[in-house]
């Protein structure tokens, strides 16, 4: 990740060359991303560049983070306002997520045009763990598994994975085919009733 150099710039500074780096990223496939034409934007020399990162992989990996925080406090506010209902939260998160692009906030809006840029680009590979672990890590508090067949915590956890990877596919699809997001809504509906009520006839029903 970055720096304890990158850590230490005013933030004014640091913030112009992330915007610098995004402003990269969201305009081009990442192959094709320019560490010489981050720089220039930011107005710093190339040299400091490999004083705040690696390399464009390394800062790559850190503007990940920087969504999945901004994810992370989106999904606690969807959170809350539902009463701690994680399934209900799945559909609220996903029509923020895949707004119009006018109604998106500017964090989104960059990675739904990196996301469009590079179809095919596994961004799991930049990230240390997987996103419905660590963001159950900062919503756990406002969760309410207790209507959960099990109560035991690691239950819980499997589920809310379950349904985060269902978001993820979701949301994912719709960024890409703008135009089907309402049947990708329908879609995430019905992976979110299977996951709450399960995909089994009961023995002895009919």
């Amino acid at each position: 990740m970055c720096t304890e150099t990158f850590l230490r710039l005013p933030e004014e500074k640091r913030r112009r060359f992330l915007d610098a780096a995004w402003a990269e990223f969201a305009g081009a496939r990442f192959s094709d991303v320019s560490i010489n034409q981050i720089v220039r934007r930011a107005g710093i020399p190339r040299g400091s560049f490999y004083q705040y990162f690696s390399g464009k992989d390394d800062l790559f990996a850190y503007l990940l983070e920087e969504v999945r925080n901004h994810v992370k406090e989106e999904y606690r506010r969807v959170l809350k306002a539902n009463g701690g209902d994680i399934f209900q939260a799945q559909l609220d998160c996903f029509d923020r997520m895949t707004a119009q692009e006018s109604a998106l906030d500017p964090v989104m809006e960059r990675c739904v045009r990196f996301i469009r840029n590079n179809q095919g680009v596994d961004i799991q590979k930049f990230l240390p763990t997987r996103p419905g672990q660590r963001l159950l890590d900062g919503i756990w508090d406002l969760a309410d598994f207790s209507g959960l067949r099990a109560s035991a915590p690691e239950y819980g956890r499997v589920v809310f994975c379950l349904l985060m990877a269902a978001l993820g596919s979701a949301c994912m699809d719709a960024m890409l085919c703008p135009e089907d997001r309402a049947l990708h809504r329908e879609e995430l509906a019905a992976k979110l009733e299977i996951i709450k009520y399960g995909s089994l006839k009961i023995p002895g029903n009919p």
